[in-house]
């Protein structure tokens, strides 16, 4: 339940293509920066300004003044990049969606709808449509002890290979605020994280993570 197929709904950002070549989202990782500037070029000059080099933003959204765009990054149609944004590079962002006050962005896809509405840090990460990061939550994307991130599940070690790996968000989910998402976190699609939680390792789709690490199903 952890591939890409299985976390998200692919017709739902421009990376579509790019992510189909991979079976698990965080090997998607690496490539980012090089999609982003493959797929620039590409976008149509009447719906899309290139202000500076490598840097897309669709003439629908909406972007402040005081917010920071760098090179490469994608915004789409009907977004807003809100006051302080600061968008480091590698950020492709996708229609309707929220990059809010003083939030920090870098190597990652946000899909249609994502909201990062207040002090967010997401970094090396992807969420799927529809996800939202509640006021201050955050992805962690390296380990304090500055070794290769591995994703813990039940007991398994499964190795990533990377040094920068934030989260995996699935489609649909909720992460309540000041949560933080350690490094190799994958959430399954509609599941949902509590205020304050300290999150590591898998959460199965549909399932809720509590502020004690207890996962439980979602109750319909």
């Amino acid at each position: 339940m952890y591939t890409i197929k299985e976390m998200y709904d692919l017709d739902h950002t421009l990376a579509g293509s790019y992510l189909s070549q991979f079976t698990y989202p965080w090997e998607a990782l690496k490539g980012i920066k090089e999609l982003i500037l493959s797929l620039g070029p590409t976008l149509s000059k009447d719906e899309y300004d290139n202000p500076s080099e490598g840097v897309w933003i669709h003439k629908s959204s909406k972007v402040f003044s005081s917010a920071y765009l760098g090179a490469p990054c994608i915004i789409g149609p009907e977004t807003e990049v809100r006051h302080c944004a600061f968008i480091r590079g590698s950020a492709l962002v996708g229609a309707n969606c929220v990059v809010g006050n003083s939030v920090e962005l870098k190597n990652v896809i946000l899909f249609d709808h994502v909201q990062t509405p207040h002090y967010n840090y997401v970094g090396d990460s992807i969420l799927g449509y529809y996800s939202h990061m509640g006021a201050g939550s955050i992805t962690s994307n390296v380990k304090s002890d500055k070794k290769l991130v591995t994703i813990k599940d039940n007991g398994e070690i499964i190795e990533t290979g990377l040094k920068k790996f934030g989260a995996m968000i699935g489609d649909y989910v909720e992460v309540g605020c000041n949560a933080v998402c350690n490094p190799g976190t994958v959430i399954g699609r509609h599941s949902r994280v509590y205020p304050t939680s300290c999150v590591r390792g898998l959460i199965p789709e549909n399932c809720i993570w509590k502020n004690d690490g207890t996962v439980v199903p979602v109750r319909s």
